[in-house]
């Protein structure tokens, strides 16, 4: 026992056992393996979640989950569960790479018969140690054991990164038989069986409890099922269930060591080569990311940068929008930190490693790949000038062998322990007190990194979480320039004494909460400076420091003056404001008849089409009236052509006064006007049209008070139907114009008629072609 431990987890250390739940082949009903399932002896951690979270507390996860191991592996052994059955065991995601798997050997090739082994990992290793869970997944294979991943379905995680392990069997999340079918249900099964098909990988359902449960694990593809249903952990084999062989294809079986080579050396020999600058390379690169999150939390990127400086800030943006929308990110590149912004991972780059020398951007999901893979050829001159060799390909085993060898370089989340007999990350901004140079001391180390923090011309401050008031407890020369403020007035007090009544309330929202939740921030905010309050902006990052328990004891805040470049973006999109208004304007004087306001006939004709598109989709209708003015000459050549302007608007008026808001208007010309009606009904579009037209021209006919007296005019309209007419907009506006001149020769025979009969019985001559206004 440890000194000082505790002595019912030492003893719960020693007695640690385990119980084998059977995993059953659906259609034979035959046991094919056993899953070992740790158990702590009789008392308060026998539950394995009791127990795991006492050590974890302990900080002896590793012992105990080297001791869940043994114990699967002698416990089988001891009962007999050796070829053809096969033993799933588990390993604990924080001790991936540590796990020792020499003595489980030794017992395996000890045991009267063949072990046959799958090991089972977790996805909440995925995220947390890509690296490690890699490494340790090559080392399985290296022993001729399969892999499998355990919880599938219960985070998008696990899904994205199913092309990067190559399990051999697929553990589905018990809620996927036990939950009502849904949308995402059927979004997870479609990426599982998807990957299934490409790999030939087993797929295994865990929770049947009733026959529904077993129902739907059939319908969801799997062949494997494990729960209650099939038989409960138990010491050894059910001696009830018939033995068979649990057959897996291999998925993924080949070994090598991930890392050593770089992703450039992933593509084949035949694969062309193409030359390219940098600029071009920038374009591909961004069109990938667009492809990403396109894709969704299903989606791994991985990416190199060569160099820090090359991770600009708007690739910082645009890898703040890649977070937000995909599964996971890495950058890679030279002086990179461990978390280049708050959930991208990343890791530094040794001079000596190939990848310092690429350009490389690899996506990766269920139902994709694509990776750019590029060379530096070492050019000198500009840097968007710079030539590379590159491919760009879709072939997803050379997409997955790139990403590895991206993902084994990643390292460890900040705050967890770097596995022995791996390099230690370098020291990034959340680096511990001590590491800070900043704790007490006279060293040279010390006293160097003390000089250099106040060399740095970023300001830098530290504040002291486990203080009331969480105060400043150290701030560099840059800052108190930024700040405008001597020590004095600095040290001892909270951060807010920079900020502004203007400062964003968002802003310092976000902030509070991630410094509440313990995480690294990035915000941009409005400051004042000095005793007389100037303001300025401050891109500001805040990044935790933890303590050997992991709470966060301390802040590490850096600021950066970035006035400048806010109020140069800010003159940019006021001057683009000013220019999307000028575009806005020149395309409504584009599309409007510049008169009356209304659509002009090329407008009308584009929205028109799209309108018969809908009305086909749907099977509804579509009526289109022209409108053709009667006695308009008329008045324009009695009142002026500034009175038949001001007609053709009062006209416009009361047609749009009289249509559906929904309903097109358009002016084509001169005294034209057309009318489009979607969303008619089929068998009574023809009625409904002509039923308007005779609306609008009882509207039209109304007498126009115009230059101090009123005149009257009429309207021909004809009446064409969409699709008996026609299915296009030229034929059905064909047919309109032949029937408003119908229309029109149909009136102006009454009229004639008309005016005819009343000059034989002596009343007025016969009438012009236009009326006779007042």
């Amino acid at each position: 026992m440890q000194p000082g431990g505790d002595p019912v987890l030492a003893e719960a250390l020693r007695g640690v056992r385990s119980v084998f739940q059977p995993i059953v082949e659906m259609d034979t009903g035959r046991v094919v393996a056993y899953e070992a399932l740790a158990r702590g002896p009789v008392g308060p951690l026998e539950r394995p979640d009791a127990l795991f979270a006492a050590a974890r507390g302990a900080g002896r996860l590793a012992e105990l989950d080297e001791a869940c191991r043994a114990a699967a592996f002698r416990g089988a052994v001891d009962a007999g569960l050796v070829a053809p059955l096969t033993v799933f065991v588990n390993v604990e995601p924080e001790v991936l790479d540590t796990a020792p798997l020499a003595d489980l050997v030794a017992i395996a090739e000890n045991a009267p018969g063949a072990v046959r082994v799958v090991m089972e990992i977790t996805e909440r290793a995925i995220a947390a140690r890509p690296a490690e869970l890699l490494r340790t997944v090559e080392r399985v294979r290296e022993l001729g054991w399969a892999i499998a991943v355990d919880d599938v379905g219960a985070e998008s995680m696990s899904l994205a990164f199913l092309p990067l392990l190559c399990p051999d069997v697929v553990k589905l999340d018990l809620r996927l038989v036990q939950e009502r079918p849904g949308p995402a249900i059927a979004e997870i099964m479609n990426a599982v069986n998807a990957y299934a098909e490409r790999s030939g990988a087993v797929v295994l359902a865990e929770g049947i409890e009733t026959g529904q449960h077993l129902a739907y694990a059939r319908g969801l593809g799997a062949t494997l099922g494990q729960g209650w249903l099939f038989g409960r952990p138990g010491p050894g084999a059910d001696p009830r269930l018939p033995v068979g062989e649990l057959v897996l294809p291999g998925a993924g079986r080949t070994t090598g060591a991930i890392g050593a080579v770089s992703p450039f050396a992933c593509l084949p020999d035949d694969v062309p080569l193409r030359r390219a600058p940098k600029a071009l390379l920038i374009e591909l690169s961004k069109q990938l990311e667009r492809e990403a999150m396109r894709l969704g939390e299903t989606c791994v990127v991985a990416a190199t940068f060569q160099e820090a400086r090359h991770f600009t800030v708007s690739t910082t943006q645009r890898y703040r929008d890649l977070v937000e929308r995909t599964g996971f990110v890495c950058a890679l590149g030279e002086d990179l930190p461990v978390e280049p912004l708050p959930g991208v991972r990343g890791a530094h780059l040794d001079a000596g490693d190939p990848v310092r020398g690429e350009w490389d951007v690899t996506v990766l999901s269920p139902h994709f790949s694509a990776a750019l893979l590029a060379r530096d050829l070492g050019d000198e001159g500009p840097d968007l000038e710079r030539t590379f060799e590159y491919a760009l390909t879709y072939e997803r085993t050379t997409v997955s062998r790139a990403a590895q060898s991206l993902l084994s370089r990643v390292a460890p989340r900040s705050g967890q322990a770097t596995p022995a007999g791996t390099a230690e990350p370098r020291p990034a901004a959340t680096a511990s007190p001590a590491a800070t140079g900043l704790a007490v001391g006279t060293t040279t180390a010390e006293v160097l990194l003390r000089r250099a923090l106040e060399a740095t011309p970023s300001g830098v401050t530290i504040v002291d979480m486990r203080l009331p008031d969480q105060p400043i407890v150290y701030a560099n020369e840059a800052f108190r320039e930024l700040a405008g403020l001597p020590s004095e007035a600095i040290l001892g007090r909270n951060c807010r004494l920079l900020q502004s009544p203007d400062t964003d309330p968002g802003a310092v929202a976000r902030i509070r909460a991630a410094v509440a939740a313990g995480q690294s921030c990035r915000e941009t905010v409005l400051n004042l400076r000095g005793p007389d309050r100037t303001p300025w902006w401050n891109e500001l990052h805040l990044a935790p420091v933890h303590d050997a328990d992991g709470t966060v004891v301390q802040y590490i805040g850096v600021q950066v003056d970035v006035t400048a470049r806010v109020e140069a973006e800010r003159a940019l999109v006021r001057e683009r404001d000013r220019t999307s208004a000028a575009l806005a304007r020149i395309q409504e004087l584009a599309y409007t008849d510049p008169l009356t306001g209304l659509l002009n006939r090329r407008r009308l004709e584009e929205q028109v089409e799209a309108a018969i598109w809908e009305a086909r989709a749907r099977g509804d209708s579509l009526g289109l009236l022209f409108v053709d003015l009667d006695g308009f000459k008329t008045v324009n050549d009695r009142f002026g052509h500034a009175a038949g302007d001001e007609l053709l608007q009062v006209v416009a008026r009361r047609l749009r006064e009289r249509v559906r808001r929904r309903d097109l208007l358009a002016r084509l010309g001169g005294d034209e006007f057309l009318v489009a009606l979607p969303d008619l009904t089929p068998e009574t579009a023809r009625a409904e049209a002509t039923r308007v037209a005779d609306e609008l021209t009882a509207s039209i006919r109304r007498a126009v008070p115009l230059s101090g007296t009123e005149v009257h005019v009429g309207a021909s309209i004809g009446v064409s139907v969409c699709p008996e007419d026609g299915v296009v907009f030229a034929d059905l506006l064909h047919r309109a114009d032949l029937r408003m001149y119908d229309r029109k020769s149909a009136t102006r025979g009454v009229a004639v008629r008309a005016a005819t009969a009343r000059a034989a019985a002596g009343s007025a001559p016969v009438p012009r072609r236009e009326p006779v206004l007042p």
